[in-house]
């Protein structure tokens, strides 16, 4: 990622295609005050930086059949060779785990799997993890409902100034 130093209608423009990525490029315009020409070239740094990763569709899993989110602490057993590397290696190739990150406390690992439904998760659990054999330990976390899901990072987009 290069050096790109962010002002405040660069914050303004992070923010609107974070609510909404499918804004136009004049809408955007309007909203942050600029004309269409320099905010594409805005939009354009943001990304060649490495700021904005990627646009994407939100799906709704439970829409497509996808009724069931757990997350799995993971502790490695540290003493096999490779331990680490052939984990997430193997991580990797499973489809249902749709998030995987290193974590301090109890565990090493937390993975967010999200499966069909709870016969899926069994499966999973017993004919792919449980094989894992750089794996000691597992337990499993049920989620139950949302609560909360903020599409937009906790950042004070107004106040750059107090930030630096």
């Amino acid at each position: 990622m290069s050096e790109y130093k962010l002002d405040k209608t660069d914050l303004k423009i992070l923010k609107l295609l974070q609510e909404n990525s499918k804004i136009t490029n004049l809408d955007l315009s309007k909203k942050i005050g600029l004309s269409p020409a320099p905010t594409l070239e805005r939009v354009k740094k943001l990304e060649q930086s490495g700021i904005i990763l990627s646009y994407h569709a939100k799906v709704d899993s439970t829409a497509i059949g996808l009724n069931v989110k757990t997350f799995v602490l993971v502790s490695l057993a540290w003493q096999k060779p490779n331990a680490l590397e052939n984990f997430i290696r193997k991580v990797k190739k499973v489809d249902e785990i749709t998030e995987c990150y290193i974590i301090t406390g109890d565990a090493d690992f937390l993975l967010k799997i999200v499966c069909k439904d709870i016969a899926t998760y069994e499966k999973l659990l017993f004919k792919t993890l449980s094989q894992i054999e750089e794996i000691e330990r597992l337990k499993t976390l049920m989620t139950l409902s949302k609560v909360k899901k903020e599409k937009v990072l906790p950042f004070d987009y107004e106040n750059l100034e107090e930030q630096q």
